[in-house]
């Protein structure tokens, strides 16, 4: 059956890429032969994603590697799965109960809720996975993994208790990201800064005891004082007035003259009555405002810091809804005696106690003045609201413990990062590591394994009769949720509304390790009981009938994702089971990731590897940067800019979008990526399957089956493609062990189309009516056959395609042998030759398109000099020059006549007589235009670009916009000019 006439991407790419499925051409050690493996692990998308551009390119990549390496026989493993996604899932499902008008979350409550989610998932959590296909992933599903998947969670829970037993998990308070919207502490991979339109508010907060200091007002024109007023009140400047009602000191600079005398004293905070110290830290600049810096410990992470160096307390003020907290909140009472209008302000959003506390100070004279301030502010990126820094109670790792071996493994080599900048991101990152906050106060992830157990409590609880809590009401305060954490702000206190002061008290008496928390590796509460029930054996405490032992209940909190994605390659592995695939696979070989995750993600993995099985998890790190629009900058919504990776394969298919993204997929660089780009690799696509087609015409396919060795070759032009196929796979086989997909990528857009289809199948045209006929339609079928197999991993659907139509195969493309040959194909007497007759066939087209004689006008060449070599090879392949030169015959001649163009090759040069062709002189003065007003632009680009103060403060796109424009007007430039002065050499 003859072939279409142009591949059918939309009806192809679906039934190729079932066809692979039902052969099991992805599954683990499929065409292995050889006892080398390669494993490489998908990051995880989240469950709740769609594929967008950033996927499209991270997978094409890891697609190219597995392909490759799967053709060439190595055990291969690409392992799939996604992400839980704790905040990104749990706000998707709460959305959707809204939507639906059904309970929400507290109502229904946390089992029910899970149930929703799970749901969820089973019914749209698999989108990725599908959009994934149609890219061409050749990820062995049939090992599909989830991180909340049974096996998975047993591997997490170990991993905590392992840490926890090991003191590199501990819980305590600390100042952390918390989104009020959601209630929890976020990452700061999901804070983003958005820059808005506030103002800096100037707050006079009055000197204790009758301190003053002498402020400067006139200054001289060196900007030295020349007179000072005395002040008894120090002018501090805040972005978020609520905030001050926890100040607990001011901080001035230990060199700033001003107020070295006031450093231990004291001033008043307003409304509150709280005298706070001045304090001596060099976080403080006198450069800036009034050099006085009002600190707040528990609402701002630069003055937790300064608190922590001077010893000042942590007073938080807010609850985790971003309302405020006073009234009964013994941190902010202590040691104050608030105003009415203080008080009053309790409970109240924060953004509404900001406008009344600046009113107060208006009112009541302290507001020193207000000034317009742009400037940014952290926000969730899920919930869009202002983040808060806020003092909560947390588990944490001690990462200082855990990262030195990550840090060593990459400095010996055991793992490498590649660029290398990015290497030196990493220990950037790692030498300053702080404590990884782990625990989220959400519901949907994994359940932080710790429970918190009441072992053995009285019976009774209240001398006078009220609120005595039986065994039934126990259970039911704990299905409740009151022993859980109600407030996570301040959730290191159960909240017990409701229940007597004496059953507090009695709690509250229990002797430790009674009334304490226990870490076990068990996720469910009756193996929990069973394990604090042998403490209090262990204890030898009696069930007398005046004790009871009662359940236990869990903590809340589920643990940060990054946590268990950071156990990605064993957890998947199979571990902590001792599986085959752990002992075949580990540690795997490549990852491939994005930049903004090298510390949230691969830094992880290389700490917690390391940590709890004592191996780095993969050999190389290659890390790839961002996909941006074709002017650099970088794609969003409100921009508009967007390309969606799904509805460019509708229009272009998987396999033009693939081979754009590698082409363009230079080591270390932003990739501009425009639809005309991705147009010209489909037409890249075409111009192969139009070649197949041609060899169709010419009976190549006939009877054809695949062979691994060229065919013996006698012609010129056949040996010469021979080499050039052998020196092609070597460029691929180079680049990609390199991981330089762009080089990959060009280097075979220049052997098919440049070399094969521009060049080869016209050069063959001849042959097939003279002797030669049978070796050119075999070396023809060889050398597509390996244009298929190269192409494949970058374009795996047309190969694919294009190899079950042009003949017998013994197996699909996807398993076929990568080949071994190379550079030893090449004959180096027809290599020689033909490129010396494609040279003077470019060289005659060049020089014939920068003068615009009109391409369908055949001219006379003349040969003025030619050594014996060159003769040679002008008359074996001079049919082949005067077609495609477009040239009407060759003659000798001793010199070049006037008005002709000369063209210099190795071995001597020819001319081409221009007189009566073209208009000379009109010519060149089109030309001397176009080339004075190109030098004027680059002149202009070159003056912005040696400007330190563009470079430096343009943004990165408009600065590459500008040198890539240079570039591009020098390459203009430089063939205006050889076109004018072969123009001036002949008028």
């Amino acid at each position: 059956m003859p072939m279409e006439k142009t591949f059918n991407a939309a009806e192809a790419e679906a039934r190729l890429y079932a066809e692979w499925e039902k052969a099991g051409a992805f599954r683990a050690g499929a065409n292995a032969s050889r006892p080398e493996t390669f494993c490489i692990m998908i990051p995880p998308p989240n469950v709740t994603g769609s594929l967008h551009m950033g996927h499209a390119f991270n997978n094409t990549l890891q697609d190219i590697l597995t392909r490759w390496h799967r053709m060439r026989g190595f055990d291969t493993l690409w392992q799939p799965g996604q992400d839980h996604a704790g905040i990104a899932t749990q706000m998707v499902v709460e959305r959707e109960l809204a939507k639906a008008g059904a309970p929400t979350r507290r109502e229904m409550g946390r089992e029910a809720f899970l149930e929703k989610v799970w749901e969820w998932k089973e019914q749209s959590g698999g989108t990725i996975i599908n959009q994934l296909k149609r890219l061409g992933a050749s990820c062995d599903w049939s090992r599909n993994a989830f991180t909340m998947d049974a096996h998975f969670q047993r591997a997490v829970l170990k991993v905590f208790v392992d840490l926890y037993e090991k003191g590199f998990i501990y819980r305590g308070k600390r100042l952390v990201n918390w989104d009020p919207h959601f209630e929890t502490a976020i990452s700061d991979l999901e804070v983003e800064q958005v820059e808005v339109n506030g103002a800096m508010w100037r707050l006079r907060y009055p000197l204790a005891d009758g301190a003053t200091y002498r402020h400067p007002v006139t200054f001289d024109e060196t900007d030295t004082p020349i007179d000072w007023e005395d002040r008894d009140y120090l002018t501090v400047a805040t972005t978020r007035p609520e905030t001050m009602l926890g100040d607990t000191g001011i901080a001035v600079n230990p060199a700033d003259e001003r107020y070295a005398h006031l450093i231990g004293k004291e001033v008043i905070l307003p409304l509150v009555g709280r005298r706070i110290p001045i304090v001596a830290d060099d976080y403080a600049d006198p450069t800036k405002g009034t050099g006085a810096v009002k600190i707040t410990p528990a609402h701002d992470f630069n003055d937790w810091g300064v608190g922590q160096r001077t010893g000042l307390r942590a007073i938080s003020v807010m609850t985790g809804r971003a309302t405020m907290y006073l009234a009964d909140n013994p941190d902010f009472l202590d040691g104050c005696t608030p105003s009415d209008e203080a008080l009053a302000l309790d409970g109240l959003d924060r953004y509404e106690a900001r406008k009344r506390i600046v009113d107060l100070a208006e009112a009541q004279g302290w507001l020193d003045g207000i000034d317009p301030d742009k400037h940014m502010v952290p926000h969730g990126d899920r919930s869009k609201v202002a983040i808060e820094p806020m003092l909560t109670d947390q588990w944490f790792v001690d990462t200082a413990r855990i990262v030195q071996p990550a840090i060593d493994a990459v400095r010996d080599g055991r793992t490498r990062i590649l660029p290398e900048r990015d290497a030196k991101t990493y220990f950037h990152w790692l030498e300053n590591i702080e404590p990884w906050c782990i625990s989220r106060q959400l519901w949907w992830g994994h359940q932080i394994p710790v429970w918190y157990g009441l072992d053995v409590w009285p019976a009774g609880f209240d001398d006078d009769g009220d609120d005595t809590l039986d065994e039934v009401e126990i259970f039911e305060l704990l299905e409740d949720g009151a022993f859980n954490h109600a407030d996570p702000v301040h959730h290191c206190a159960p909240d017990f509304d409701g229940v007597s002061d004496k059953f507090l008290d009695d709690i509250a008496s229990l002797p430790a390790p009674l009334n304490h928390a226990r870490v076990v590796e068990v996720a469910d509460r009756a193996a929990a009981i069973d394990l604090l029930a042998q403490s209090l054996a262990d204890y030898n405490i009696s069930q007398d009938p005046t004790h009871l032992v009662y359940p236990v209940w869990r903590d809340a909190d589920v643990l940060d994702t990054w946590f268990s994605s950071g156990l990605w390659p064993i957890g998947t592995l199979g571990w902590p089971e001792d599986t085959a695939e752990l002992a075949r696979y580990f540690p795997t070989s490549t990852l491939i990731t994005g930049f903004d995750i090298i510390f949230f993600w691969v830094a992880r993995m290389m700490m917690m590897q390391l940590a709890v099985v004592g191996q780095v998890p993969f050999s190389t790190v290659y890390v790839h940067a961002l996909v941006r629009d074709e002017k650099g900058k970088k794609m969003s919504k409100s921009l508009g800019n967007v390309l969606d990776p799904l509805e460019l394969i509708d229009e272009f298919g998987a396999d033009a979008v693939r081979f754009t993204l590698t082409a363009m997929a230079a080591m270390g660089r932003d990739l501009k990526l425009s639809t005309q780009r991705i147009a010209g690799y489909r037409n890249f696509g075409t111009k192969l399957w139009n070649a197949c087609r041609f060899a169709e015409m010419n009976g190549v396919w006939e009877g054809h089956t695949t062979r691994t060795e060229p065919p013996q070759a006698s012609a010129t032009v056949n040996r010469w493609i021979i080499g050039e196929t052998g020196r092609v796979r070597e460029e691929v086989d180079t680049a990609l062990a390199a991981y330089r997909f762009d080089a990959a990528a060009n280097a075979l857009y220049a052997f098919v189309w440049g070399k094969v289809c521009d060049w080869y199948v016209e050069f063959s045209k001849p042959l097939f009516d003279t002797e030669a006929a049978a070796e050119t339609r075999a070396t023809m079928a060889w050398v597509l056959d390996q244009c298929m197999i190269l192409l494949h991993p970058i374009m795996p659907f047309v190969t694919e395609e294009l190899w079950a139509t042009t003949g017998t195969r013994a197996k699909m493309l996807v398993h076929t042998d990568w080949p071994g040959f190379g550079a030893d194909l090449i004959d180096p007497a027809a290599d020689a030759e033909m490129t010396w007759v494609i040279a003077l066939i470019e060289d005659i087209r060049s020089a014939r398109a920068q003068v615009r004689v009109p391409a369908a006008l055949k001219l006379p060449v003349l040969q003025i000099a030619l050594d014996q070599n060159g003769r040679a090879a002008l008359a074996r392949n001079m049919a082949l020059i005067l077609r495609l030169a477009r040239l009407d015959g060759v003659t000798e001649a001793a010199t070049p006549p006037k008005g002709s163009l000369t063209i210099a090759v190795e071995g001597g040069s020819f001319a081409i007589p221009l007189e009566g062709v073209i208009d000379i002189a009109a010519e060149k003065s089109r030309l001397a235009k176009t080339l004075e007003k190109l030098e004027k632009d680059m002149a202009g680009l070159r003056g912005r670009l040696s400007n330190p103060a563009f470079v430096a403060s343009a943004p990165e796109e408009v600065v590459d916009e500008a040198r890539t424009r240079l570039e591009q007007g020098e390459d203009e430039a430089a063939k205006l000019g050889d076109a004018l002065a072969r123009l001036s050499e002949i008028a």
